[in-house]
């Protein structure tokens, strides 16, 4: 188990811009790799409420709980690596393994036995370092939509962002304000439950 503070900036792209950024970074398609992000949250969202969001990333053979808080800058994540058989149980029952995450749960007021999974995200990633950061690259599936985001993480915001502007501006992409992965996905997740 380990917490961080994520600083990232965020952009989605059209296809036509995902392969521009392609070419530009010189980015082959077998430096992608695969990831699935398993979403949870209780039938209420009470994670929603406090700005919260719960996954289980599934990389290679690995998997991570991942809860992400918001924080002064950035997000606080919180992960916790658990086996297969843990992952399994928490997608087919909402059975959350006992740990840190647990506990900040329970300190969030958020019942636990209700945890409840909601679907699972793909991405296509590829990562390149990029000045002061990591510049990556996302293809994404999930329910009925796919979508290509460029991502741009780094440790200090002010910097990051000039870096981050100057490259859409360089590569003549809109700056796209851009909600992060699970807000796009329980977006979706409302439509389509009408």
């Amino acid at each position: 188990m380990s917490q961080e503070i994520e600083i990232e900036f965020k952009n989605l792209l059209t296809e036509t811009e995902f392969n521009k950024i392609k070419t530009k970074f010189l980015i082959k398609d077998d430096e992608f790799f695969f990831q699935e992000n398993h979403y949870f949250d209780t039938p209420q969202f009470s994670l929603k409420q406090f700005g919260a969001a719960l996954r289980i990333r599934k990389k290679q053979d690995n998997y991570v709980i991942t809860l992400k808080e918001p924080a002064t800058i950035g997000l606080l994540e919180t992960h916790q690596v658990i086996t297969k058989q843990d992952a399994n149980k928490m997608i087919q029952a909402g059975k959350l393994v006992k740990g840190q995450i647990s506990e900040r749960l329970e300190n969030l007021r958020v019942d636990v036995n209700t945890i409840t999974y909601f679907g699972t995200l793909s991405t296509s990633r590829a990562e390149k370092k990029y000045q002061n950061g990591l510049i990556v690259l996302d293809h994404s599936r999930y329910l009925t939509v796919e979508d290509y985001e460029l991502e741009y993480e780094v440790q200090d915001e002010e910097l990051g962002k000039t870096e981050f502007q100057q490259l859409l501006n360089d590569l003549n992409i809109p700056i796209r304000e851009t909600k992060n992965k699970i807000r796009r996905f329980y977006e979706q997740k409302y439509k389509e439950m009408g």
